[in-house]
């Protein structure tokens, strides 16, 4: 499952999937409305809807991805700021007693970098930096192939880096993350289409974000950035840009070197990332999935 601000996709995934590859692999899906701003029970009952549209019995497991800030040690959803109401929401157990499987809940950017890290634009690379530019700005931090989560498993929050910290208050209350200057939902509160940027605004978000990926790049020295979201779709002038635009605002001489490339699982990153949390090294606590399959839900 893959939940999100506006809607909430959900697919069934073999457990080969590695082999089959994200196509082949995808059995089943389903999309409905997340309706967040009707509140928790409202958007929770779409998620049931969801699910219960692509769950058999083959299913052994169940992933779903979401917006942090949550805690995937413990699965449950602490305070995104795009998912009103949903707070402290013990995300993983309320799945895992109306199914009867065993569930993962992870960060959708998390999941999202992991799945380009199996199956899609960073295959063959174990260090990754994954953002995701849409409705907020998530990041996804893959170390040596596996996610980095922190103490706490609330690490990976790049959105929530601040660039300026006398900006505009970000959803989660603080002044000047990168989310609250070159989000969609940024852009459009500034009165900007996110899909017909003037010269003058392209420019001033092109800044904004080489700024803040060169400071990522300086702490984290990734050997490649995957970027996707709905604002990739301003296409290779954003990503030739940024690559023009990055190294100049980080210390790490070696950033121009540092592929800066688009992602390559589209709509469908979501509902792989959470199948890749459940069958990958990440989940070696839930059964095996050598048959069968594993509903996803991000």
């Amino acid at each position: 499952m893959d939940i999100g601000g506006t809607k909430i996709a959900a697919g069934l995934v073999s457990s080969d999937l590695v082999s089959s590859g994200p196509t082949l692999g995808l059995l089943r899906t389903q999309f409905v409305p997340t309706l967040a701003l009707e509140g928790f029970e409202t958007s929770l009952r779409q998620l049931w809807s969801a699910i219960d549209a692509v769950i058999d019995s083959s299913a052994q497991a169940i992933g779903i991805c979401a917006p942090g800030p949550l805690n995937p040690k413990t699965g449950v959803i602490l305070n995104p700021p795009n998912l009103p109401g949903w707070r402290d929401v013990p995300l993983a157990g309320l799945v895992s007693e109306r199914y009867g499987l065993p569930c993962r809940v992870e960060n959708d950017a998390n999941a999202a970098g992991l799945a380009e890290t199996h199956y899609g634009a960073a295959r063959g690379f174990s260090s990754v930096l994954y953002v995701t530019i849409s409705t907020g700005i998530g990041t996804g931090i893959i170390l040596n192939g596996r996610i980095y989560h922190g103490k706490n498993g609330a690490a990976g929050e790049g959105g929530h880096v601040t660039i300026n910290y006398r900006g505009r208050a970000c959803g989660c209350g603080v002044p000047g993350c990168i989310e609250a200057i070159a989000s969609g939902k940024a852009l459009a509160e500034l009165g900007r289409n996110p899909s017909a940027l003037t010269n003058a605004e392209l420019d001033e978000l092109i800044e904004a974000l080489a700024a803040w990926l060169g400071s990522c790049i300086s702490l984290l020295d990734p050997e490649i950035v995957v970027i996707g979201g709905g604002l990739t779709n301003i296409g290779h002038t954003l990503f030739s840009r940024l690559r023009g635009a990055v190294p100049s605002r980080t210390i790490n001489q070696f950033a121009s070197a540092t592929p800066i490339v688009p992602a390559q699982l589209a709509a469908n990153v979501g509902i792989l990332g959470a199948a890749a949390t459940v069958l990958s090294y990440e989940t070696q606590t839930l059964p095996s999935t050598s048959s069968g399959s594993a509903v996803s839900r991000a």
